[in-house]
């Protein structure tokens, strides 16, 4: 059975000779030392190490989430119209008008473009096109009806899911990632504290600029089916540690109908539908299942992992649970017996795909990281 034939019956919740596993690090840069440290060569050889499933490819709009500090790819890309770099300040811009944070140890943004700050928008004026000052200069209301999401078909933002579409080498899983989805997408160009006091005072501007981001995934959506990828990755972090960032009335109100118009292109399109958020998402998961939700992660352990497995196992696929908070702190004996306990609950009856409740940060030793290796070779099969 191939890694891709693996994550692929997972999906289909077939039996698998064992579960499929995913490590990912948070920066490209701890991909290239721990490859080092280990005497590995290439990237591929790390992959192989790890026996990931799964081959994340991104959008040329999305590459710079992942490889933002990647100096030179994102110098590439800006000569093809994708970002543009700002080294003086240590911030990569990309066709959205957002700005991301290079150095940052996860996704970080500056000050959205309707946020209306001063040192934010005195960098943007350096470098951004003038159709994102002019918006900068409206009134709320008029820059919102103004803004126009890119275009998700040029040709320079899918070469990347055209190169990896038939396979890449190992046999894995090629997953186009669909990371910053409809409201995350809207609050890094709103702001935060903006997109939640105008969703409760102003939900039709809100809606008004989901809209515009809902239709771009749409588009891009049916692209990524027509390549023949038939797993589509949506991402939205919903969640707190202790609950949704919504009540369930406004989520229903506000947010579900975005994702119901999403997910019902998605599988007229034959895709099955793999969501990623952070945080506590219990609350919502009937309303996601119920418009056609099949899997989710990262899976953090705040949405007990138990009753997540008893209530909905049998509708969704999991990916994640190992507490990645915990691992900088752990010796690699306890390393062991959590990432067991998590496989044993999580695994049971299958639709599993074991990896950490979120990316591996740069505190995590790398000792650490081999115990979890190791754990998840050794008991993969044996926890199903």
């Amino acid at each position: 059975m191939t890694k891709k034939e693996r994550i692929m019956n997972v999906f289909e919740h077939k039996d698998v000779d064992y579960l499929p596993s995913q490590i990912t690090f948070s920066d490209r840069k701890r991909d290239q030392l721990f490859a080092e440290t280990m005497g590995f060569a290439s990237e591929y050889e790390l992959f192989e190490y790890f026996e990931n499933h799964i081959y994340w490819t991104y959008s040329g709009d999305d590459t710079a989430i992942f490889y933002r500090n990647d100096i030179e790819l994102m110098k590439q890309l800006e000569e093809e119209g994708y970002t543009i770099v700002d080294e003086e300040d240590g911030i990569i811009f990309d066709r959205w008008g957002g700005g991301l944070v290079v150095e940052a140890d996860g996704i970080c943004w500056i000050p959205g473009i309707f946020e209306g700050d001063e040192k934010a928008n005195k960098i943007r004026r350096k470098y951004l096109p003038e159709k994102f000052i002019r918006l900068m200069e409206m009134p709320l209301k008029e820059g919102v009806a103004a803004y126009e999401a890119p275009d998700p078909l040029e040709a320079g933002n899918l070469k990347w899911l055209i190169r990896d579409k038939d396979g890449v080498e190992g046999d894995l899983c090629v997953i186009p990632a669909g990371y910053v989805g409809t409201y995350e997408r809207a609050y890094t160009l709103l702001g935060w504290e903006q997109y939640m006091t105008e969703i409760a005072l102003n939900p039709e501007l809100v809606s008004q600029m989901m809209d515009k981001i809902t239709d771009h995934k749409i588009a891009l959506g049916k692209k990524k089916a027509e390549l023949g990828y038939k797993i589509i990755h949506h991402g939205d972090d919903l969640g707190t540690q202790l609950s949704g960032f919504f009540s369930k009335d406004m989520f229903r109100e506000i947010i579900l109908p975005q994702y119901k118009k999403m997910f019902k292109s998605f599988k007229e399109n034959g895709q099955y539908i793999f969501m990623h958020s952070c945080g506590c998402l219990m609350d919502y998961l009937p309303d996601l299942i119920d418009i056609g939700l099949d899997g989710l992660e990262p899976i953090q352990p705040c949405n007990d992992l138990k009753r997540l497995k008893e209530e909905f196992g049998k509708e969704l696929v999991f990916m994640g649970g190992i507490d990645s908070q915990k691992l900088p702190f752990l010796t690699p004996g306890e390393v062991k017996e959590m990432a067991l306990e998590v496989m044993t609950i999580l695994g049971k009856d299958g639709g599993y795909i074991i990896a950490p409740s979120q990316e591996i940060m740069w505190d995590v030793p790398d000792e650490n990281v081999v115990a979890l290796v190791d754990t998840i070779k050794e008991y993969r099969d044996k926890v199903m």
